[in-house]
């Protein structure tokens, strides 16, 4: 079942906060339009739940929130940018990375990144973005999401990510946790967690089976039972209460607008250039992959634009 929904809750004594998603639609989705791997499916899936449910814990409308991961495996970068409204994309640089499987038979996701960088732009509607940026942990994305609440924004925050193929190599199950300590938690919800953690079940294990016989219910009640589902081994002292049910999906916002900005950022001298040699110009958005053709009388419309902007006129 094709599901993107994020279902928040807070335990019952108010010591921690969780966000929990389902988005089997949102990873199948970008397999389809990248034509990825297994290899960077995983890859490209975990990065866009671990942004998505970041995305959705800024709130704010119009805010926004990028990660870039950036390293010098075979995969190079993979770029992620979700919005408040629960609008998810992005694109990885080599779709069609491939490594052998891990000792145990996990995909080598940290090794198709390599050694690198974690960047996080936060646009919360201030003058200047927020910039936080830290050096990989291991690559496997949620290990490093983790290390950059603790290192960059002084929260404890523990992020479980897990995508699941099929044998055709399609999505079967993807989902993610945010769990994040609240400023008056108590010691036994601290003992609770560090308990609870190690024996939580896989993400994708759970996701697969609340959804594996899912015909004829609301997506509310499937991610109450998810929620419900992951946390049973909790005492009953920190119970969670489930609070809201939200949609969080791909979406790109590209635009023959946004990608005239594109080439405009070309130049007057180059947008001539390619007038003279080619008379068009096929631009393709790195997140959807939709293509925008702009011919002479588009460009030449542009060039003179970009001579209006330098000349102040």
């Amino acid at each position: 079942m094709k599901i993107d929904k994020v279902i928040s809750g807070i335990d019952s004594s108010g010591s921690f906060r969780v966000y929990m998603c389902i988005s089997n639609g949102m990873v199948q989705k970008a397999h389809e339009l990248h034509d990825t791997t297994p290899l960077a499916t995983h890859l490209l899936g975990r990065a866009l739940i671990g942004t998505g449910l970041m995305g959705i814990m800024l709130r704010e409308p119009g805010f926004k929130v990028t990660f870039q991961f950036k390293g010098d495996g075979p995969a190079q970068q993979v770029l992620c940018t979700a919005g408040s409204d629960g609008s998810v994309k992005g694109y990885v640089v080599n779709p069609y990375v491939d490594l052998p499987a891990r000792a145990d038979g996990s995909p080598d996701v940290g090794g198709a990144l390599g050694i690198g960088t974690l960047t996080c732009i936060r646009d919360v509607g201030v003058k200047e973005p927020y910039v936080g940026r830290i050096d990989f942990v291991n690559g496997e994305i949620a290990d490093d999401l983790t290390a950059y609440f603790f290192i960059s924004e002084q929260q404890n925050t523990s992020v479980s990510l897990g995508v699941k193929l099929d044998e055709e190599a399609n999505v079967k199950a993807a989902g993610g946790m945010i769990i994040q300590m609240l400023p008056d938690a108590t010691d036994s919800a601290i003992e609770a967690l560090e308990k609870w953690l190690p024996e939580m079940p896989r993400l994708s294990d759970l996701v697969e089976s609340v959804t594996a016989n899912a015909v004829g219910r609301t997506p509310e009640s499937i991610m109450q039972e998810y929620m419900q589902t992951a946390f049973l081994g909790m005492p009953d002292e920190h119970k969670i209460i489930p609070l809201d049910t939200l949609d969080m999906g791909w979406n790109c916002d590209c635009s023959e607008e946004r990608l005239e900005q594109v080439v405009m950022s070309l130049g007057a001298k180059e947008i001539g250039a390619i007038i003279e040699e080619d008379g068009q110009a096929e631009v393709t958005c790195q997140f959807c992959r939709t293509a925008y053709h702009f011919d002479r009388e588009h460009l030449e419309r542009l060039r003179l634009e970009c001579l209006r902007d330098r000349f102040n006129v």
